[in-house]
C-alpha cells in the first residue's frame, strides 16, 4: 500500500506528485486499485511540481509529508535497478539515464544532496517530505556523477555522462583534420589525453594503479595512435579520400586496445576483485580481470565505430553539394554536430553491451581461487561477480 499523508490531525490528502510517481513506477493509474486514501476534509494543495533538486518540496500548504510502502520507507530499494540489468535493452535504458549529458551541468551542491539522499535512503531513514521521483532523481545523479566503488566523486571530464559533449568535440575535429601530419599528431594526442582520463576514472577501483604505471599507459597509448595515424596516412596517401578519412578511427581503435589494458595493469597482474552474490569479497582473479578489460575494449571500439566510419561517407557525399563548398567553414562544426548526434545514442548502447557487474563461472576461475572459495563455503558456489567498470 502506498500512502501519502499530510501530519495534521483528521486529514488526509490524495498528492497528484505521488500519484504521477505511482505511474512512472509501473503502479495501478487509479488510486483506489493502489490502495490510496481519499480526501477526508481539508483543502488538497494545487502545486503538483516541484524542482527534483529541492530535497523538501512543498507538496502540501503546512504540512509536512511522508512516504509509507508497504512496511515503510524500507520497502524501498534505491539499488534495485529500474530496469532488467540482464537484458540488452535494459541495459540500455540504463545506460540513457545515467549518461544523460544533462547531468555535467548540475551543480555541485546538489549532486552532494543526491548523494545523501541515496545514503539515507540505503539506511532507511529519508526525510519526511521525500517523493519516490526524488529517490529515482537522485539515484540518477549518483550514477552518473560517483564511483560504484568508492562512492567518491568522480572529475567531470572523465564521467560518462561527459562522453558526448567532450567526445563529439574530439572526434569531430579528429575527422576535420586528418590530412596534415601536425593536425593528426595534435589530435590523436588530444583524444589519448581524454580516453586515459576516462579509463582511469572508471577503472575498478579495488584495484589501485600507481602514477607510474598511469603514466606509462598514457605515454604508451598516445604514441601508439600517433604512429598508427601516421603510418596509416602514409600508407594511404594514393588510396580513394574515403579510405584517408578512416584513418583516425584506425588509430583509435589501436589505441584503444593498448590504452584500457595498460591502465588497468594492475589487475591483470594482480587480479580484479570477485565478490560473491552478497557481494562478500573472495579473492582476486586475473582470468576475470582479462574478461572485462577485453569488453571494456570492445565496448569503448563500438562506441566510436558508427560515428568515424558512417560519418566520413556521410561527409565524403555532403562535400560534393555546391551549397557545401562554399561554406567550407563550416564543415569542421558540422561534423562535431553529427558527431554528437551518433554518440548521443552510442554511448549507452556500447555501455550496455555486456553488463557491468559480470557474472563469472567459478569453474573458469584459477585452481587456488577455486579451492579458496571451496574451502571457506563448503557447498558449491556457481558463479563469482565483480565490477568490470566502464
Amino acid at each position: 500500500m502506498i500512502e501519502h499523508r499530510a501530519w495534521l490531525p483528521g486529514h488526509t490528502y490524495r498528492c497528484p506528485i505521488a500519484q504521477s510517481a505511482a505511474r512512472h513506477r509501473g503502479l495501478p493509474d487509479k488510486l483506489e486499485d493502489a490502495g490510496w486514501s481519499t480526501p477526508v476534509g481539508g483543502a488538497q494543495d494545487s502545486r503538483a511540481g516541484f524542482p527534483l533538486g529541492n530535497p523538501h518540496p512543498p507538496c502540501l500548504s503546512g504540512a509536512q509529508c511522508v512516504w509509507k510502502m508497504e512496511a515503510g520507507l524500507s520497502g524501498f530499494n534505491i539499488d534495485a535497478p529500474r530496469w532488467d540489468q540482464g537484458t540488452f535493452l535494459g541495459r540500455v535504458k540504463h545506460f540513457f539515464n545515467i549518461t544523460d549529458p544533462r547531468t555535467v551541468l548540475v551543480p555541485e551542491p546538489e549532486l552532494d544532496w543526491a548523494k545523501a539522499m541515496v545514503e539515507k535512503s540505503r539506511m532507511g531513514v529519508v526525510p519526511p517530505g521525500t517523493q519516490v521521483e526524488q529517490l529515482l532523481y537522485a539515484k540518477k545523479l549518483y550514477d552518473s556523477a560517483f564511483h560504484p566503488d568508492t562512492g567518491e566523486k568522480m572529475n567531470v571530464i572523465g564521467r560518462m555522462s561527459f562522453q558526448v559533449p567532450g567526445g563529439m568535440i574530439i572526434t569531430g575535429f579528429m575527422l576535420q583534420f586528418y590530412r596534415t601530419m601536425p593536425a593528426v599528431i595534435f589530435w590523436q594526442w588530444v583524444n589519448q589525453s581524454f580516453n586515459a582520463l576516462v579509463n582511469y576514472t572508471n577503472r575498478n577501483a579495488a584495484s589501485p594503479t600507481s602514477e607510474r604505471q598511469m603514466a606509462l599507459s598514457y605515454i604508451t597509448a598516445t604514441t601508439t595512435a600517433v604512429a598508427t595515424a601516421v603510418g596509416m596516412n602514409m600508407l594511404t596517401k594514393r588510396a580513394p579520400p574515403l579510405v584517408g578519412r578512416w584513418v583516425p578511427f584506425a588509430a583509435v581503435a589501436a589505441a584503444n586496445c593498448v590504452n584500457i589494458p595498460m591502465m588497468r595493469q594492475q589487475e591483470l597482474i594482480q587480479g580484479i576483485c570477485v565478490k560473491d552474490k552478497n557481494h562478500n569479497e573472495i579473492g582476486h582473479s586475473r582470468r576475470a580481470a582479462v574478461v572485462g578489460i577485453t569488453q571494456v575494449v570492445i565496448s569503448r571500439i563500438v562506441m566510436a565505430a558508427p560515428g568515424m566510419i558512417l560519418l566520413p561517407i556521410v561527409m565524403e557525399q555532403l562535400e560534393k553539394l555546391r551549397f557545401m563548398k562554399k561554406v567550407k567553414v563550416l564543415h569542421g562544426p558540422l561534423q562535431v554536430v553529427l558527431c554528437g548526434c551518433f554518440l548521443i545514442f552510442m554511448v549507452p548502447v556500447a555501455c550496455g553491451l555486456f553488463p557491468q557487474t559480470c557474472k563469472f563461472p567459478v569453474s573458469s576461475l584459477e585452481p587456488e581461487l577455486q579451492v579458496t572459495i571451496k574451502t571457506k563455503y563448503g557447498e558449491p558456489v556457481p558463479y563469482v561477480y565483480f565490477n568490470k567498470g566502464l
